[in-house]
């Protein structure tokens, strides 16, 4: 008896074991480092093109598409070309753009296609620093990787 129950939790626990490591093996393949480091690049380049105040550059991280969505507030915005329309509008100025950093970057990469970048963003300009948190998903065509569903909240103070 006592054999027969060491066995089966032998079995269990290799079971489990073997489960973890299978868990494990698949987000190993998923965390390529580097496409994270793409990724990074990608949105590297937008803050450095919005602080050049280039917003046309900073669109480049987006993709060129009408199914680009970006959602702030109660506010869903369907393609690219709409898309920037509502920066151009909304940021028209050096003074509005202010000067925008992102921190707390968090990639998590769904498959080798696809990914979700959840991190903070903030503008610092001369009456007030808006600031909030956004998610995007990221997909990589022959392009290389662009952003094709932006959530963004915004706070100020």
């Amino acid at each position: 008896m006592f054999i027969r129950q060491t066995f089966i939790t032998v079995i269990i626990v290799a079971l489990i074991a073997c489960g973890e490591y299978g868990n494990r093996s698949q987000a190993q393949k998923l965390e390529d480092p580097s496409q994270v480091t793409e990724i990074h690049s990608v949105l590297d380049a937008q803050v450095a093109a919005w602080n050049r105040g280039d917003i046309e550059g900073f669109m480049a991280g987006y993709a060129n598409s009408p199914d680009t969505t970006f959602v702030s507030g109660d506010t869903v915005t369907h393609g690219w070309q709409t898309v920037l329309d509502r920066y151009k509008k909304n940021y028209n100025s050096r003074d509005k753009m202010g000067s925008l950093e992102f921190s707390d970057l968090e990639i998590t990469m769904l498959d080798k296609t696809t990914a979700v970048a959840d991190g903070r963003w903030k503008l610092t300009r001369g009456g007030d620093t808006p600031h909030g948190r956004f998610t995007l998903v990221l997909r990589r065509s022959k392009g290389g990787w662009r952003i094709v569903h932006d959530h963004t909240t915004s706070l100020t103070s």
